[in-house]
């Protein structure tokens, strides 16, 4: 149920009306990047520890340790293709003057930080309205940039250890060795912890939100989890009804010269 703050206007909108919130590109995307890190946690972690209980199982599930090894190379070419793809349709939607800046943090997000924290401690009775993205979903999607960088660049030093070595000093390799592990081990926390609490296993859309499979939320949805879009929405849809009753009048209206 949508917690308005007292005296706030009801809903405008239909709230069963379907509102489009991500387009297939930006679906596709989502699909290659997680499947290829859900795979790449399930074959790294045992090429890690693969003489450590779960482990053992998965080398073999996977075809030993060679298999395990190519099937994680392949998934971490599919995430750097995914990677690819998403700056590129960002560069198209740039080129087309169609690009929204709306992942980029603002002073509304510190606002935003502020008032759930003193939500959650129950300071106040309300959580914020957040806008189109809020901060902890910007948390997210920044979190991939740094994550695809620091996992790509380090995968090649280990995939390529004889090149790294002719190439840069042996620490390099050693630095690599660490930066991929621990980056790995900190991005699959921060997935099966926060980001998947956060869009699936919260009470208010447990057990899983379907929107990055059909891409669509309903009204009501959307004003219980993006209030400051949801009252864009509202704004631009009385926009309209104003606009088309003018337009009627003006319509109806005896013409100059003419006739009643």
């Amino acid at each position: 149920m949508s917690k308005h703050a007292p005296g706030e206007r009801g809903p405008a909108l239909d709230p069963h009306m379907q509102i489009q919130r991500f387009d297939l590109h930006q679906r596709l995307q989502h699909g290659l990047m997680a499947s290829s890190f859900i795979t790449l946690v399930l074959t790294g972690w045992p090429l890690t520890t693969h003489g450590v209980g779960t482990s053992q199982s998965l080398v073999g599930f996977f075809g030993g340790m060679e298999g395990c090894a190519l099937v994680h190379r392949i998934a971490g070419v599919v995430m750097l293709v995914a990677a690819v793809y998403h700056l590129m349709y960002l560069g198209l939607l740039a080129r087309r003057r169609r690009l929204r800046l709306t992942m980029l943090p603002g002073p509304k997000d510190a606002v935003d930080l502020l008032g759930n924290l003193s939500y959650f401690l129950g300071k106040v009775k309300h959580r914020p309205r957040f806008p189109r993205y809020a901060y902890f979903e910007k948390f997210d999607y920044w979190a991939v940039f740094w994550g695809v960088a620091i996992m790509v660049g380090s995968g090649l030093i280990r995939w390529y250890p004889d090149l790294t070595t002719s190439i840069f000093p042996p620490f390099v390799y050693e630095v690599g060795l660490h930066a991929h592990a621990d980056e790995a081990l900190l991005a699959a926390l921060a997935i099966f912890v926060w980001h998947f609490y956060n869009v699936h296993l919260r009470p208010q859309i447990f057990p899983m939100s379907w929107v990055f499979i059909t891409g669509r939320m309903s009204a009501a949805e959307l004003e219980e989890e993006h209030g400051a879009e949801y009252d864009e929405l509202v704004a631009e849809h009385q926009r309209r009804q104003r606009a088309a009753a003018e337009a009627g009048k003006d319509a109806a209206a005896p013409k100059p010269g003419g006739e009643a």
